[in-house]
């Protein structure tokens, strides 16, 4: 059992677009979702512009509000606003140096595209020292993970895609098996005859039976022809029973729903 300090977290949002009110922060809703279904504590939501002194303020007020676990989105590009990684260095006292790991990433995605390496692509493998890069198997910079005096910060992109794909790949796994001592569970639908964008209303009252609950719809069939949607339901608990109960319930407002709107809905032992 993790400690409260190792189950705290902080997520940091780095874009001026966020702030400018350009972009709406879907990736902080998403990730305290499953941080929350994971069984950590979100301590703190920081939104910070592209500006280095700004970024690296945010690193230090997680560390110093005692976030075992301290997450970033954002600024892991090419371009010269991209500074996440670098700002995070300073504000943990480390030099940022180029990862041969990073490095190989980074080149297999470019010349795939017949790209040739550019100053500002070998900028994306420059990490903090003893740090490790996150394939991304999405878009074209990798994620980074970093542990560090206790505490574990990860660098994820801001293109939301690619955090998610990131997040799913590699740092669940890890904040699983190091985390909090909670029970899953899960459950597997599978409804024919409705779309994805129809059935969307239903997935979020679903979604609405617990803050630890998690509804992900992957389509198959044609979303105007013949739609098949294949449903995962997860929930997270201090105790089974009450686990299978919030699945149960979500489960059945998605039956309900989807039925209504002329779907076939059976129960699949998975996906």
């Amino acid at each position: 059992m993790l400690d409260r300090s190792s189950r705290r977290v902080a997520l940091i949002s780095v874009g001026n677009e966020l702030l400018i009110g350009k972009t709406v922060n879907t990736n902080h809703s998403w990730l305290a979702r499953r941080l929350t279904i994971l069984g950590y504590e979100v301590k703190v939501g920081l939104t910070v512009r592209d500006i280095c002194g700004d970024i690296e303020w945010a690193f230090r007020t997680a560390i110093e509000l005692d976030c075992g676990v301290v997450i970033s989105t954002g600024g892991l590009g090419p371009t010269f606003d991209d500074m996440t990684v670098a700002c995070m260095a300073r504000a943990f006292g480390l030099p940022l140096v180029k990862n041969e790991e990073a490095l190989r990433m980074i080149e297999e995605k470019y010349s795939a595209k017949g790209l040739p390496l550019t100053e500002h692509r070998v900028k994306m493998a420059m990490l903090p020292e003893g740090s490790r890069p996150l394939p991304n198997r999405v878009g074209t910079a990798p994620g980074m993970l970093l542990e560090h005096r206790g505490i574990l910060a990860i660098a994820l992109p801001g293109v939301p895609a690619e955090m998610k794909a990131i997040f799913e790949d590699h740092v669940e796994p890890i904040l699983r098996e190091r985390g909090p001592h909670i029970h899953i569970a899960e459950k597997f639908l599978r409804s024919v005859g409705v779309p994805e964008s129809s059935a969307a209303p239903v997935i979020d009252r679903a979604m609405k039976v617990s803050p630890r609950v998690y509804v992900k719809s992957h389509p198959a069939g044609g979303e105007l022809t013949m739609p098949v949607l294949k449903i995962h339901i997860q929930a997270s608990a201090d105790s089974v029973e009450e686990a299978r109960g919030i699945v149960e319930r979500a489960a059945e407002v998605l039956r309900t729903g989807l039925i209504k709107l002329g779907a076939r809905v059976e129960e699949v032992s998975k996906l």
